[in-house]
């Protein structure tokens, strides 16, 4: 079974996302901060991890930075999330190490075909 890492401090957003992945071969697990996100990834190594932009004690910039600069996560997929797309947003996350970027809201079927593009089911 391929994990997926989801930090996210938004329950409503967290319960979509594992709504949609409890259809599918995927186990998620949950982290609701930046700090906490970059843990759980270093401690399960996750085939794949969506990280909200917007989030408490470390941002989602600064997560997957650290998580870049890591060799036991630097190439593991991450998909950045944000409700606040501004111009320019998804070049800075990109940046700063998302694979790929999804605005919110978004189709969650948007969602999960980009999971399967880089993440395929066993």
């Amino acid at each position: 079974m391929k994990t997926i890492l989801y930090v996210e401090d938004n329950d409503m957003n967290r319960k979509i996302v594992r709504d949609l992945l409890k259809r599918t071969s995927y186990q998620v697990i949950e982290a609701f901060d930046g700090e906490a996100g970059v843990a759980l990834a270093l401690e399960k190594r996750p085939g794949l991890i969506l990280m909200d932009i917007q989030l408490p004690k470390i941002s989602g910039m600064e997560a997957m930075r650290r998580l870049r600069a890591d060799a036991a996560t630097a190439n593991t997929p991450i998909i950045a999330i944000t409700s606040f797309a501004l111009s320019g947003d998804e070049q800075k996350a990109k940046e700063a190490g998302a694979t790929a970027y999804l605005a919110k809201p978004y189709s969650p079927f948007d969602l999960l075909n980009l999971i399967r593009k880089l993440l395929p089911e066993a």
